[in-house]
């Protein structure tokens, strides 16, 4: 049994305390700017990027996508940087029709207060709204500093039935975190185990605020490659989405699944490349995904509405 499987179940095994602890070890290591680098990152694979559609059709034979959605994060602002990224979501939307968008944490900024819902949410989003465009939300570090949160989980636009919680469109089922400090993981980790183990769906995808592979400026989260990355290996979870650090990064695949971080819905920082990385960049942009029987296509989409990334997760049972 390998140490990082060892140290998961000690941890998936122990009383509150024993997840008190772990709930204090990532906050110490989301305090820090860690641009740690070094892991065991084994079986790293990815399909090759494309720099627009044009170099490499994702889709020569005209086959329909089963799901098209996009992810985008760290948006509230309500500045020019996210009605920047907004526009662009609405261009793809129209060429390429899409009904849902994962949120994935820092909806409200600075301090996730409720009052700012029009300006940073309903009026940046208001095509997209009124095309039905359904958004799926998590809670990031910043939402939770006004009543920890819980105005956002209220909210009827975020769609959020709980701090963490499931939802399924056809052949794939989503699984939301609350991947906060002071999240209940005494129960939430339990939680998503079960769920995991209960779902038939051929494609799995997590989603959360916080970073687990990151080249950017909260790098390497030690506790979440030790907690949730045994999970996603045990339960074959292909994807993981998250926001946090504000830039775009594709991985490689580890261990069967992919990290996609697209915290540059509003601003950007600078980004670099690791072992684990297929593509990085430091530009304003969305994640737009088409998903098939056998694969996923994924596509980094900047501001001038161009593909500047784009890789292929392939269903390991197709």
């Amino acid at each position: 049994m390998s140490m990082k499987r060892r140290q998961f179940l000690i941890l998936s095994t122990l009383s509150g305390l024993g997840l008190a602890i772990f709930a204090k070890l990532f906050r110490s290591q989301t305090a820090q700017s860690s641009n740690s680098k070094s892991t065991d990152t084994t079986n790293l694979a990815s399909e090759p990027a494309a720099s627009t559609l044009a170099d490499t059709p994702s889709n020569p034979t005209g086959e329909k996508p089963l799901l098209r959605f996009v992810s985008v994060a760290d948006t509230g602002t309500g500045a020019t940087g996210q009605y920047a990224v907004a526009t662009a979501m609405s261009r793809h939307q129209q060429l390429n029709p899409y009904d849902l968008v994962i949120l994935a944490g820092d909806n409200i900024y600075n301090n996730g207060e409720i009052e700012k819902i029009g300006a940073v949410f309903e009026r940046p989003y208001q095509a997209l709204l009124q095309q039905g465009v359904k958004f799926q939300a998590c809670l990031g570090n910043h939402d939770i500093r006004t009543d920890n949160g819980d105005p956002q989980v209220s909210y009827s636009g975020f769609n959020m039935p709980g701090r963490y919680y499931t939802f399924r469109r056809g052949d794939v089922q989503f699984f939301a975190l609350d991947t906060n400090g002071n999240a209940d993981w005494n129960a939430q980790l339990p939680w998503l185990e079960e769920e995991l183990s209960r779902s038939d769906a051929p494609w799995k995808i997590v989603f959360g605020h916080h970073q687990i592979y990151s080249s950017g400026h909260y790098g390497l989260n030690q506790p979440f490659v030790q907690t949730l990355t045994p999970l996603f290996k045990k339960y074959g979870v292909q994807l993981y989405i998250n926001g946090h650090d504000h830039h775009y990064e594709r991985s490689k695949v580890i261990n069967g699944t992919t990290y996609l971080i697209c915290g540059a819905g509003a601003g950007t920082r600078p980004v670099g490349n690791s072992e684990w990385t297929a593509h990085s960049a430091e530009q304003l942009s969305f994640a737009a995904y088409e998903v098939y029987r056998d694969r996923i296509i994924i596509s980094g989409i900047g501001t001038d509405n161009q593909v500047f990334d784009q890789g292929i997760i392939r269903l390991e049972s197709a």
